[in-house]
């Protein structure tokens, strides 16, 4: 099993520079760099969005098999990354792969991460499994949906 999973990690590193304030800055110039950090850090969802949608390019003759995907309930580990358990039936009749975006969500419906996972050479009739796992610490109660799956 391959993952690949976002560089919302990106965001972070961003809204580290907003430590780095003296006693000079304006309220109205910390009040810039947190809505200069919030936009970065939407850009870097955005870009996972878009890397993950890249991926699903590259897949030729796929079926749709979001049907045939389940989560199990996120759970949070003790280094703060949430990661949920993915379950792939193949009701083929042969050996397929799939690949399956799970979106992590925050409690007010914000996309908070993307992560793309590829269950390889799950057998005819048979059930693959992997996990999603985000790229960085997620807080409050998150959610996690399979917005895409192909199988192939």
């Amino acid at each position: 099993m391959t993952r690949w999973t976002t560089a919302a990690l990106l965001a972070a590193l961003a809204l580290t520079g907003l430590t780095a304030c003296s006693d000079e800055d304006s309220p109205s110039a910390v009040a810039s760099k947190v809505a200069s950090a919030a936009s970065r850090a939407g850009d870097a969802v955005a870009s996972a969005t878009a890397e993950a949608g890249r991926r699903f390019d590259d897949i030729r003759n796929g079926v749709d098999a979001r049907d045939d995907v389940r989560l199990a309930t996120p759970t949070t580990a003790s280094d703060g990354r949430t990661t949920v358990r993915i379950t792939a039936t193949n009701s083929a009749d042969s050996t397929k792969s799939f690949t399956v975006q799970v979106d992590f969500t925050g409690q007010d419906g914000k996309l908070l991460d993307v992560a793309v996972v590829t269950l390889s050479d799950v057998p005819a009739g048979g059930t693959g499994k992997g996990a999603a796992r985000s790229t960085h610490d997620l807080s409050g109660k998150v959610t996690a949906k399979v917005s895409r799956a192909v199988r192939y």
